[in-house]
């Protein structure tokens, strides 16, 4: 498996593709191979589904982009039925690129196209299957992640590795920043990836059986601010969950999402974990503190936690946060 995307590519005639994938992180990965002139005879996404204050139905990203570029778009609710699988093996592709469609593609779907199904992950395999990995990565405080370049199986993102690019993550990586890098290398490396698939020169490599974890999907539960937790595993929390769904802690009823904050190495305190311990919203965590630096009341803008606290008494020293 080739540890970068710089590997020297013979030229190749474009390939007639289907590209299958839903959300934003997928766009990047459609509009290299439209530039680079491979023939998308199809988009398949997620079907509509209702969104914003008005509940209208919004097609998603991918679906919004291949209508910009002309290319037919489906969207089945599944690719279990004989009708689907029928229509998937009349285009008669070469390939298919899957990049976060969100359905399981059956044993029929995976064995129509010549060249199989290939799909770009958002993580170092076999780390970090399943459906979050980006956040999950974050999360574990894991050094590194990076993308990669597999072809499916019917297992869980567990199919030989073609290709990969590692990415670090650091103090400052958020799951938004995280996110539009994999993105980007994502669509860096789909097209030497498809070039060296169609010319019978890459040498694909078994997943290892060490090293297998799951990134589970995110809930907003998965963002509630425990206090008895230490610091650092909070700070990360706030980060990786940023934008979606968030990091949060609630007093007096309302639900306070957190945006940034940062550690002070206090080592153990004695106040009860949760106190906030000074007039620039320091909390005590079970292992040193937590500064929340830029946080959100309900029904509020964002804010700096200083231009907050000038205008609401509510999280005064002594106050203890559920």
């Amino acid at each position: 498996m080739s540890g970068s995307a710089q590997t020297a590519i013979t030229p190749y005639e474009p390939l007639r593709l289907a590209f299958m994938g839903t959300p934003d992180f997928s766009v990047p990965v459609l509009e290299a191979l439209v530039a680079a002139g491979h023939e998308i005879a199809a988009v398949y996404s997620q079907p509509p589904r209702p969104a914003g204050r008005g509940k209208k139905e919004r097609k998603s990203p991918v679906h919004e982009a291949a209508e910009r570029h002309g290319i037919p778009v489906f969207t089945p609710v599944s690719l279990r039925n004989a009708e689907e699988q029928a229509r998937f093996r009349n285009l008669a592709l070469d390939a298919a690129v899957v990049v976060a469609y969100g359905l399981i593609l059956p044993k029929e779907i995976l064995e129509a196209p010549r060249l199989g199904c290939i799909n770009v992950h958002a993580s170092l395999l076999p780390r970090w299957r399943g459906a979050a990995p980006i956040q999950r990565a974050i999360l574990a405080g894991d050094s590194e992640t990076g993308v990669t370049i597999m072809a499916m199986d019917e297992g869980l993102d567990t199919g030989d590795m073609l290709m990969a690019e590692r990415v670090p993550i650091t103090e400052e990586t958020t799951g938004e920043t995280l996110h539009d890098t994999l993105s980007a290398v994502g669509a860096k490396l789909i097209l030497p990836a498809l070039a060296a698939i169609a010319g019978g020169y890459v040498e694909a490599s078994p997943q290892p059986e060490d090293g297998v974890t799951y990134a589970e999907k995110l809930t907003r539960e998965t963002g509630h601010l425990d206090w008895s937790k230490g610091a650092e595993e909070l700070e990360r929390t706030i980060r990786a969950l940023a934008p979606w769904p968030g990091a949060w802690f609630e007093l007096g009823g309302e639900r306070f999402k957190v945006f940034a904050g940062e550690v002070l190495k206090l080592g153990p305190l004695s106040n009860d974990p949760g106190t906030v311990l000074d007039g620039e919203l320091t909390v005590s965590c079970a292992e040193d503190a937590l500064r929340i630096t830029r946080l959100q009341r309900p029904g509020k803008a964002p804010m700096d936690a200083a231009d907050l606290l000038r205008g609401f008494d509510g999280l005064a020293p002594g106050t203890k946060l559920g």
